[in-house]
């Protein structure tokens, strides 16, 4: 089995890669967090491999000036070279016509070895909260799954907001 904490502290890495190149808005960067396989799933989305999560990524991020992410510890569950965990992540966003925005949800993933470092294999967005600050915006409809390791089914879709929420 593979050791728990360095599986912990290679994957938090990952998340503060990932993070960090959505803040430098580097698409290039954001998708070598995937593997070559990975699928992202977000906003009714579902981007599989690496060049295709790259544009996806480029193209979102064409939308804001800045986008900044806090994320919480990873819930994990680790086997030989792969694992699944859960995540929780808040973003606050200002867009290139100066609004603003916050958005609260959780990411379902699942890692695996790469080159000798780890990456996501599959990561499912699980939106919660968007809006204000003051979390006076919009809260989505979106299931409860209860304590990890519970999450959402394979061919499970992801929320895709309401106009103007």
């Amino acid at each position: 089995m593979t050791d728990f904490i360095a599986a912990d502290v290679g994957i938090r890495q990952l998340h503060a890669r990932f993070a960090d190149a959505v803040w430098r808005q580097d698409a290039e960067e954001f998708a070598s967090c995937f593997t070559s396989e990975g699928l992202w799933k977000i906003a009714g989305m579902e981007i599989a491999g690496r060049e295709k999560i790259g544009e996806a990524c480029r193209n979102m991020l064409g939308r804001c000036s800045h986008i900044h992410i806090i994320t919480g510890l990873p819930i994990l569950e680790v086997g030989e070279g792969v694992a699944r965990g859960r995540l929780n992540m808040t973003e606050f966003a200002r867009m290139q016509d100066g609004s603003t925005a916050m958005t609260i949800g959780w990411y379902h993933d699942d890692y695996i070895i790469e080159n000798d470092r780890w990456c996501f294999k599959k990561r499912h967005w699980s939106m919660k909260y968007r809006g204000a600050p003051d979390m006076t915006g919009h809260f989505a409809d979106t299931p409860n799954y209860g304590a990890f390791p519970d999450g959402p089914a394979a061919d499970e879709a992801t929320y895709v907001r309401p106009p103007n929420a």
